[in-house]
């Protein structure tokens, strides 16, 4: 049975390689953007690869200045997008026309060059050559269980620039042999816990938050315009009402697909396999202060996350969410005065931390729990925090060879020290 695994890698890029790549991953986006374009006309939208490589291959090559396959990856990519939002529609469900603006480019073996230390990349302007930052080789990282093991090949990338640096989502696969698909995939096992909220949209286990300030304003701006327009009574405020819908859905849509691009990069930086969302049934009920948008929100971000995850190789689980947010993931405790607002500090232990961050880490060990195996083999590896990993005991495990402090892990303790990403990833 194949197993994919996919690692992400820093790359070290001076000035000059980095001018030849922003130019790559603009033509790019150009060119994926042109085929949907294409495949968008009409009533009926093209999904065959064939037809649109007949079809769209020699504009974009005369538009361009893409290598030949790096070409044939942004239609692909494009075709994929199409081909998800028409089997989308099938299930009744909406999808509007895709439309790429993260900075990515997909590399497969024809366009990229993969070596143990350095890669050769296709850009603009011919190849370049640039080396992998990796962690020391005696940690027990995605990197020393995939790229450095002579069981896993690696089959393509993506490339990707956020926060000024470059990084290489490298995709790699093993054949393993076992009687059943459960054996065979149980190796290595680590999960993303996610938390859903209102004022932190989203918290990673690793820490990571992205803020719901931007969601409220615009979600309450938008109310007030239609609030106005709805006072008029005209034949065009009804009009104009429809408009400020469609805008409204756009814009939350976008940041929607911006946070789950972010979630499933923050799984592939830390070699999760698996992301853990609550059960999303009743979570108005676990939530007063949460609208109706925002349930419309948590249900949007966790289909998203879902569909774009299995282009990288990770599953996406939902846990029981009794408790999550008034357990302590460091001792195990529940009592409902456990939290406060945004506060966490456990009654009987002492634990403080941020309380989502808190409920994120306690929904990845459910899931590691309720996956557990009585005799120790093929269980999970644990909860993947920013450093290390919580087993299913809420243990902490340093990482191999690191010399940091043991037994506790360099969590964000306090709102203002957690990695906020109000960036809206």
């Amino acid at each position: 049975m194949e197993v994919r695994r996919t690692v992400s890698v820093k790359l070290d890029v001076d000035s000059n390689d980095a001018a030849l790549l922003r130019e790559t991953v603009d033509e790019f986006l150009l060119a994926a953007n042109y085929v949907v374009d294409h495949a968008w006309q009409g009533e009926y939208k093209t999904t065959s690869k064939a037809q649109l490589h007949a079809e769209t291959y020699d504009d974009v090559r005369e538009q361009t200045r893409l290598h030949a396959n790096l070409v044939q990856n942004a239609r692909n990519k494009a075709a994929d997008a199409v081909q998800s939002a028409v089997a989308r529609w099938k299930q009744g469900e909406y999808a509007g026309k895709p439309h790429f603006t993260s900075p990515t480019v997909v590399y497969d073996k024809r366009c990229a060059t993969f070596h143990d230390e350095y890669v050769s990349l296709a850009t603009v302007e011919g190849r370049i050559e640039v080396e992998y930052l990796l962690p020391a080789a005696d940690r027990d990282t995605p990197h020393s269980r995939y790229l450095d093991s002579d069981d896993y090949q690696v089959t393509g990338a993506e490339l990707h620039h956020r926060d000024g640096q470059w990084f290489l989502h490298l995709r790699t696969n093993a054949e393993v042999e076992s009687d059943t698909p459960k054996q065979a995939t149980t190796g290595h096992r680590t999960v993303l816990g996610v938390d859903l909220g209102v004022n932190q949209l989203a918290v990673t286990s690793t820490g990571t938050f992205w803020s719901g300030h931007e969601f409220d304003h615009w979600r309450r701006e938008y109310e007030e315009r239609r609030g106005s327009l709805q006072q008029c009574g005209m034949r065009a405020a009804h009009e104009n009402i429809q408009s400020v819908g469609g805008k409204e859905t756009g814009r939350f849509k976008l940041m929607l697909h911006r946070i789950a691009n972010g979630i499933i990069e923050e799984a592939a930086e830390n070699g999760c396999t698996i992301i853990a969302f609550e059960e999303l049934s009743g979570i108005c009920d676990r939530l007063p202060e949460a609208s109706w948008g925002h349930k419309w929100a948590f249900e949007r971000l966790y289909e998203y996350v879902k569909y774009k995850s299995e282009l990288h190789g990770i599953d996406v689980a939902v846990v029981d969410p009794e408790n999550t947010s008034r357990r302590c993931s460091h001792c195990g405790f529940t009592h409902p005065d456990n939290r406060d607002s945004e506060a966490f500090v456990c009654l009987k232990c002492g634990y403080e931390n941020h309380a989502d961050y808190n409920a994120a880490k306690n929904v990845g060990l459910r899931y590691l729990r309720r996956n557990q195996t009585g005799d120790g083999g093929g269980a999970p590896v644990g909860v993947r925090l920013n450093r290390g990993t919580l087993n299913a005991n809420g243990e902490y495990e340093t990482p191999a060879g690191d010399s940091g402090q043991s037994g506790s892990p360099r969590e964000s303790p306090t709102l203002n020290e957690a990695r906020s990403s109000d960036r809206a990833k």
